[in-house]
Formats: structure tokens, C-alpha cells, sequence
């Protein structure tokens, strides 16, 4: 099933701050993307209802396999594009928010040729 960008980016969110402090919550979301507490509940509810993520008792977040293969997904084009553009030249900043913009749009064919042209660069 498809899922909206939006969707895409708190899944990813929820990895990234997971992976960084062990645990997440609500209000780690919403400092980190600069949303409201509201926004982030109301997401969070619409992930947990379409089962790609369980909120534990004491507030934590926690991707079930289909958020997190998404999530995992979308981490991977996440760093590799960021690596990508950088290597162009692009500025590390502005390469990483190019990245979380066009990661949800290229197809996988897509994805597969800058992969193999990164690891040709990375190999010369």
C-alpha cells in the first residue's frame, strides 16, 4: 500500500530519533520536524490505526515491521542521495534537505543508477 509523504517522513523520524537517543516520543517528533504537539498526535493516530507503529503505555513509539521496513526504506535513499549530491558538490546542508524532498518521488530504477554511479565514484 502507498502511503503519503507525510506518513513517509514521521516514519523515517521515528527511525532516526530511535536509533539517536534509544527511545521516542511525541514531543521528540515534534522537536525535531518543528510541528505541533496536535499535529504529531493526530499523525501518530493515523500511523498506529494503519498499524505501522505501537505507542507503549509510557508514551514510547514504536515501529512495527511494515513502519519500520518503510522507515528503513526511505533512510537508506535518505543517505545514500544525500552522499550522492554531496559528492557533486552540493553543500552537506543543502544536499541533505534536497534528499528528504526527492526521496519519496524517484523511482527504484532510479535509485538503482545513482547507486551504482556513487559506488563507481566512490571506487575510482
Amino acid at each position: 500500500m502507498k502511503i503519503q509523504e507525510s506518513a513517509e517522513n514521521y516514519l523515517e523520524t521515528i527511525l532516526i530519533i530511535t536509533n539517536r537517543n534509544g527511545s521516542c516520543r511525541s514531543i521528540d517528533i515534534a522537536n525535531e520536524l518543528g510541528y505541533s504537539k496536535p499535529s504529531v498526535s493526530i499523525a501518530m493516530k493515523n500511523l498506529r490505526e494503519n498499524g505501522y507503529i505501537d505507542v507503549m503505555g509510557d508514551g514510547n513509539i514504536v515501529l512495527l515491521d511494515p513502519g519500520k521496513a518503510i522507515a528503513e526504506k526511505l533512510y537508506k535513499r535518505h543517505t545514500m542521495l544525500t552522499e550522492f549530491l554531496t559528492v557533486l558538490g552540493v553543500p552537506s546542508q543543502i544536499a541533505a534537505e534536497d534528499a528528504c524532498r526527492i526521496e519519496h518521488i524517484l523511482s527504484q530504477e532510479s535509485i538503482d543508477a545513482i547507486k551504482k554511479e556513487l559506488e563507481r565514484i566512490r571506487n575510482s
